[in-house]
């Protein structure tokens, strides 16, 4: 049994635009529903530092100061009442909801529906880099993009965190999958399954592309424009890099205004949409403990495993966001927090 102290170490943000600093806060209490897990490791994603930006605080307007972190895996060291998923030492992993805990911290509270069990043949440290990158992946290609066997996706960034989990999950459903990445990683997307890869230094991926069912999106901006001239009249672009839509808005429940102001922002892509004759959704990841399951299953039959670029312990967290925020991390940063 761990002796659960009242204080732990964390990670947070105090104010937008502003470093992130240690602090030392108090462990969070459970409700019935909720595990208090002692936290292994969380790995950094890019949504760490564009949170810190405040680039996306009209979407999700965060009450500061808030710990960092999206994903994480542990171990049960407390359950609730009401909790019948899980028991005390099972070891879980997942991505906590959105305006709750974050993940660079020593403990967290989390509900059992946001959790699942952590793939047997996976460390504590390695599993934690899948939940975000995971889940994102799923979601967009199998819940949102409806990919099917035979079909052709488009996933940009192969080599990134979330790229190599796409790519995997695209080659498990049966699909063709181009991807792009720099020359010196296309050993490793081939390696997860990649069957067309174009060095994005050299190559404009919308010009050697055409007929695709569906296309994966992470980078936005200009790439995103080009990116739906390589769909098939009925095709789909999903994008997490985006600009939102007064659908999502609506759906978000982020108010009449809010809804308004993205449907006049993404005008734009929506007439691209219209131009191309394809389907623009712009998403933003949720948690699902069953979706983890599904990944937990893949994993322990070798159609999935996470790309883990270096590990550092949270004595050396900048450091560790440094290489994130290079853009020449392959795969996922970790944290171990202990």
């Amino acid at each position: 049994m761990i002796n659960i102290p009242k204080k732990m170490l964390a990670l947070r943000l105090i104010k937008y635009r502003h470093p992130f600093v240690k602090d030392t806060i108090p462990v969070p209490q459970i409700n019935d529903n909720e595990v208090l897990v002692s936290i292994r490791a969380s790995s950094l994603n890019p949504i760490d530092y564009t949170i810190q930006s405040g680039k996306v605080k009209i979407i999700m307007p965060y009450k500061l100061p808030i710990t960092v972190g999206n994903d994480f895996s542990g171990t049960v060291v407390r359950v609730g009442k009401k909790v019948t998923k899980f028991k005390l030492d099972d070891q879980v992993y997942g991505r906590p909801d959105d305006f709750q805990s974050g993940t660079l911290t020593e403990f967290i509270a989390i509900n059992e529906n946001d959790i699942a069990k952590t793939p047997r043949n996976l460390s504590l440290t390695d599993a934690s880099a899948v939940p975000l990158t995971g889940l994102t992946s799923y979601q967009a290609l199998i819940e949102i993009g409806k990919l099917k066997k035979g079909q052709k996706v488009f996933i940009q960034a192969g080599s990134g965190g979330v790229g190599t989990m796409a790519i995997q999950i695209a080659k498990a459903v049966g699909a063709y999958v181009a991807t792009t990445t720099s020359k010196k990683n296309f050993d490793l997307v081939r390696s997860l399954g990649a069957d067309q890869v174009i060095d994005y230094h050299t190559t404009d991926f919308s010009e050697v592309l055409k007929n695709y069912d569906l296309a994966f999106d992470t980078q936005g901006g200009k790439t995103l424009s080009k990116t739906f001239k390589i769909l098939k009249p009925g095709g789909k672009l999903v994008t997490v890099n985006g600009i939102p839509t007064f659908k999502f808005g609506a759906q978000h429940h982020l108010g009449l205004l809010k809804s308004i102001l993205f449907g006049i922002a993404s005008s734009p892509l929506k007439l691209l949409a219209k131009k191309y004759h394809v389907e623009y959704t712009f998403f933003i990841m949720h948690p699902s403990g069953r979706q983890l399951d599904l990944l937990t299953n893949m994993i322990e039959n070798h159609e999935l495993k996470p790309i883990v670029d270096r590990v550092f312990p949270f004595s050396e967290v900048f450091e560790g966001f440094k290489l994130l925020e290079s853009y020449h991390a392959t795969g996922k940063v970790i944290i171990e927090m202990k």
